[in-house]
């Protein structure tokens, strides 16, 4: 019995630990990017969606932006369709971007709204396409030639068929579900001028979306502690300022530079703090959110 009692004390003095921080960011929005292994292990996958729910049950708004690479991929393969990576991005053509949406917005969405709502929440599922949430223009890049290849020359566009970059969020839908106490789970799928599909990297979309809201953390889940120093050491917080430096010396590259640049782009658009987060450690979003130490890198 005693024993128990003093296990009990523990768990509230957690409680009371972190009530500080619930009374510090309620009513306020975070907005989540949900991928790599917390999407595929069945135990991540339930407590991320528990997390999510004790979010919404103290009063904080969290809005999901979730990926799907490897489910696309598997459809891919079992369709016959051979992917294609051009500088590290996909190929989208028109038979590419149906198996997408068909994963994003039909398979991957549906499955975390039910999970949410299976625990006991209240999900929305949402491509950008709904309400014009993110409309989205072709994305232009160019070919990473060196200079001396190029010469006097332009530099070569690729055309990565219907892979897009947002232009503008309508956050109207978004703050409805919110008011009524819903929350968005968003799949990275934009709309032109004229209606078609865009594909749109994941990271790129949380963090225009946290711009628009003005949220008050933007919270990238990803495979890795957080974004490391040449030594390999977890950075543990991170001026914006020094992300260029880093950069050209090396310490931060691969693809850990596209989601410290959306980190860096929510920044400027009015978010708060960004943060870059292991989604493979358990309630890795409350320790981040409710403890004074955190989790990952935080970028502000």
């Amino acid at each position: 019995m005693v024993k128990n009692v003093k296990e009990s004390i523990q768990k509230a003095k957690v409680l009371i630990d972190s009530l500080p921080y619930m009374q510090e960011f309620r009513h306020k929005t975070i907005v989540i990017k949900y991928g790599g292994h917390a999407m595929v292990d069945e135990h991540l996958k339930r407590q991320f969606a528990l997390d999510v729910i004790l979010l919404k049950q103290v009063g904080i708004n969290p809005v999901i932006v979730h990926g799907g690479g490897p489910q696309i991929n598997k459809l891919l393969d079992r369709l016959g369709i051979q992917p294609s990576y051009v500088e590290g991005m996909r190929v989208t053509d028109g038979e590419t971007m149906d198996v997408v949406e068909m994963v994003l917005v039909g398979k991957v969405n549906k499955e975390i709204v039910g999970l949410i709502n299976h625990c006991g929440g209240k999900a929305v599922g949402l491509s950008g396409r709904d309400g014009d949430l993110v409309c989205a223009r072709k994305l232009k890049v160019s070919s990473k030639k060196k200079v001396e290849e190029l010469g006097d020359a332009p530099p070569e566009l690729i055309d990565l068929g219907q892979v897009g970059e947002v232009t503008h969020i309508n956050p109207g839908v978004l703050e409805s579900l919110s008011r009524n106490d819903f929350i968005p789970v968003i799949a990275p799928v934009g709309v032109g001028d004229e209606g078609q599909a865009f594909n749109i990297n994941a990271d790129l979309v949380a963090g225009a979306i946290a711009g628009k809201l003005s949220a008050e953390k933007l919270i990238l889940l990803t495979d890795v502690p957080g974004v490391n120093d040449k030594n390999g050491q977890l950075i543990t917080t991170l001026p914006a300022g020094d992300l260029a430096e880093l950069i050209d010396d090396g310490t931060v590259e691969g693809g850990m530079i596209p989601k410290v640049r959306c980190c860096e782009d929510a920044l400027r658009q009015g978010v708060a703090k960004t943060y870059i987060v292991d989604g493979r450690v358990e309630h890795s979003i409350l320790l981040e959110m409710f403890t004074p130490e955190g989790v990952g890198t935080e970028i502000f």
